[in-house]
This record gives C-alpha cells, sequence and structure tokens, in this order.
C-alpha cells in the first residue's frame, strides 16, 4: 500500500511496457480541476497551491468555461465549470458537468492528453473526435457524446492542436512546477491497454496502481514544498 491505496506490484511490471507507436503519440498536456462554478475551483486552487488561476476562456458550444494556471513550461492546470451565462447547448457538457450539483467541492476529476494524431488515438472508451471553434482558434477534441469520462477519469480526454497554439506559453508565469500525476483505479489493466491503444508513452511522471475506487493525485512543487491534488 501507498499514499494513494493498495497497489498490485504487477501494474508496476505492465505499466512500462506501453509506449510511443509508429503512428501516434500522446502525452500529458493538462489536468482539469471541476467545479460548481469558476470562483470556487479558483478559490480552491489558490488555497492548495497559493496561486490563483487565470487567465481563462469561454467554450460557446459546450456552455462551459475555465480558468487556467501554468505549472512549468509545457504543462498546466485547467478549472472547468459550466457557463450560467451561455447559450443553452442541447448536449451533455463535457468533463461530467452536468452531474456537479452546486455547492460540490472542487475536484481533480481528469486530464487530458495531447496527440499527434487525434483520429488514430480515439479509440470507442475514449469518445468521437470533435472539431471546437473560438474566435479564430480550431482544435479537435475527442471526449465521451454522453459528458461521461472514460474509466471516471482514469483515462484523458483527447486533444489535437497545432504546435504553435498550446496556451502554456502564453499565462503568466508563476513559482509552480507539476511533478507527477497518479492514478488509482480497480483495474489498473484496463487504464494501461487504454495508454497503449492512444500511444501514450511510458513516463515516470504519470503512474498507475490498483486501489478501491478511482482517484487522480497530482503533485505540483510549490514555493512551500510538495503540494497535492485531488485523492478519493
Amino acid at each position: 500500500m501507498n499514499q494513494y491505496g493498495p497497489v498490485d506490484p504487477a501494474c508496476f511490471a505492465v505499466q512500462m511496457t506501453f509506449g510511443f507507436t509508429e503512428r501516434m503519440a500522446s502525452r500529458l498536456d493538462h489536468i482539469t480541476i471541476v467545479a460548481p462554478s469558476l470562483d470556487a475551483g479558483s478559490a480552491y486552487v489558490e488555497t492548495a497551491l497559493g496561486v490563483a488561476p487565470g487567465p481563462g476562456r469561454e467554450h460557446p458550444s459546450m456552455a462551459t468555461h475555465n480558468l487556467l494556471l501554468a505549472l512549468g513550461p509545457s504543462v498546466y492546470l485547467e478549472v472547468i465549470a459550466a457557463n450560467r451565462d451561455a447559450a443553452p447547448v442541447s448536449r451533455a457538457r463535457w468533463f461530467g458537468i452536468d452531474d456537479i450539483p452546486d455547492g460540490a467541492t472542487p475536484r481533480l476529476a481528469a486530464w487530458v492528453a495531447s496527440t499527434n494524431d487525434i483520429a488514430a488515438a480515439t479509440v470507442p472508451a475514449i469518445g468521437q473526435v470533435e472539431t471546437m471553434h473560438r474566435d479564430s482558434h480550431t482544435w479537435r477534441m475527442a471526449f465521451r457524446p454522453d459528458g461521461a469520462l472514460a474509466l471516471d477519469g482514469a483515462v484523458p480526454l483527447l486533444i489535437q492542436r497545432a504546435a504553435d497554439a498550446n496556451p502554456v506559453a502564453a499565462l503568466p508565469t508563476n513559482p509552480l512546477h507539476f511533478r507527477s500525476l497518479h492514478i488509482v483505479h480497480p483495474a489498473p489493466e484496463e487504464v494501461l491497454a487504454l495508454f497503449a491503444a492512444i500511444g501514450l508513452a511510458s513516463t515516470p511522471r504519470v503512474t498507475v496502481a490498483q486501489g478501491a475506487a478511482c482517484a487522480l493525485v497530482a503533485e505540483i512543487q510549490t514555493p512551500s514544498g510538495l503540494r497535492r491534488l485531488g485523492g478519493a
């Protein structure tokens, strides 16, 4: 057992067998805090890490909006919530947002991996590929049409954008640095099989262990020491 729950030693032996495929490669892009409102999510992150997220963007086709926070040069944190001021949409919001009750505690519910071939990487369990638009920006995302998270969030949503379009480069700098993402799930072999299917590279920054329920734990280095977001 470790601090994230009971560990099946075999899962770590399996973990190192997946890697880049010839046709595609995926990597951790960002982690996502799902909240009942941006104010609640921002307060949660600032309390945990000492830095408030922002700026943010709107997603008109999903009636959601977010706040972003750089976690070093290549990874960022997203706080996402339903945008109550947006025009109604006749679909389920992504990240399971429609199932969040008012007053719920914000939580690390999901993560997103970037890929160089989203059409090849998107298997049925991940969802479907959609082209997203905002102002002059276009990108592609893969997620479930019912809004649910694949394997309760253990498996990432997918994103493909232009090489120079990663928002982390434009975010305000801060002293935070992403260290690792620990994923606990009752069926780690299913998680790892989907990692292989989407071309996710083996890396010590993303680990998988067995536990009674799905949980994500992100470790972030701050000026006050190592902080953790998430958990059961």
